[in-house]
């Protein structure tokens, strides 16, 4: 099958990339700067040359969109919505004008379009938006805001003959450098893999190898569309998720941050705490509910895997292999 992914050239897009090149596919990547025979300019807003690649292929993933790793200022708070919402729109836009549309369309959203809750699961039919929370930074709801965007663009996108799926994607955890698993890490081996604020907001999370394997699902089953959240079934208060972390480094201790260190780290980081304090309790119901079997469902076996896979991996001259389909 080809498949086109548009933002494929981030970390999520590299593990499918790997994986469905080794299953047999056509991968074709569209980019802002190309660098590969396999990849295509576009600028995530306008038509052009690359909306041929969309015309005759089979699924279409997009996952463009400006990193969430970042400082939440206006600009860039205003950057993530306009790269999320433009890109779905036009490509929504070149599959309504193909003449042979892809059969499905997977949309990149993100878990965090749930509240921030401690006290039971979101899954997709009970789980409840946020943006109305109390007692939250008020910079909250615009991360909710840019998720219903993200959304609202792909449902109303006019492409009858295309599957439409919302891929509510909790954090994807790969040994790849620079993903959300190797700057946990990272902090783990500096002994700073402790509980931050108490610990006790919630983590949502997938293995690489369960990410790939739901979205082949999903491609696979035509009864599935809309939003379908892709999360492991077993998040964990954040003081568990990085006591297993530092199990599977082979660290003992982990200092503890309080709220104000947290921010002083995000900062330095140049990222921002709500990255690390949002509970983010979400459950794959969906998933479930059709018979998708995960492989790696806790996080304290799945952390063993990656951190073994990422020890591989930086040895000289070894680059990171696909995971099992």
């Amino acid at each position: 099958m080809r498949f086109v992914l548009p933002g494929g050239t981030g970390q999520v897009g590299s593990v499918l990339e790997r994986a469905l090149t080794a299953a047999g596919h056509d991968v074709l990547i569209l980019t802002r700067r190309p660098t590969r025979p396999n990849e295509v300019g576009w600028d995530g807003a306008t038509l052009g040359r690359w909306a041929e690649l969309i015309d005759g292929s089979d699924v279409v993933i997009n996952l463009a969109g400006r990193s969430v790793s970042c400082r939440y200022t206006p600009d860039n708070l205003k950057a993530m919505m306009d790269s999320r919402v433009d890109s779905a729109r036009v490509v929504g836009e070149a599959i309504a004008a193909a003449v042979r549309p892809p059969r499905v369309w997977l949309q990149m959203s993100t878990a965090t379009i749930y509240a921030h809750r401690f006290d039971a699961a979101h899954d997709e039919a009970t789980g409840i938006l946020g943006g109305d929370e109390s007692g939250v930074p008020d910079y909250w709801a615009y991360s909710i805001e840019i998720a219903r965007n993200w959304e609202r663009a792909q449902q109303e996108a006019d492409t009858p003959r295309t599957r439409k799926v919302a891929l509510r994607s909790a954090m994807v955890m790969s040994p790849d450098r620079g993903g959300v698993f190797d700057v946990l890490s990272w902090l783990t081996r500096l002994g700073l893999g402790g509980p931050v604020a108490g610990g006790g907001q919630y983590v949502s999370w997938i293995h690489d190898e369960d990410f790939v394997r739901a979205v082949e699902f999903l491609v696979d089953r035509e009864d599935l569309a809309g939003p379908v959240n892709l999360a492991a079934p077993g998040p964990l208060p954040q003081r568990a998720f990085m006591r297993a972390l530092r199990s599977a480094w082979g660290m003992p201790v982990g200092l503890p941050a309080t709220r104000w260190m947290a921010e002083i780290g995000a900062f330095a980081l140049r990222s921002d705490t709500e990255l690390l304090l949002k509970s983010r309790r979400v459950v794959p119901g969906r998933l479930l509910d059709a018979g998708f079997s995960f492989r790696h469902a806790e996080w304290a076996g799945a952390a063993d895997d990656l951190a073994r896979r990422a020890r591989i991996t930086r040895r000289p001259g070894v680059t990171p292999a696909p995971v099992r389909s």
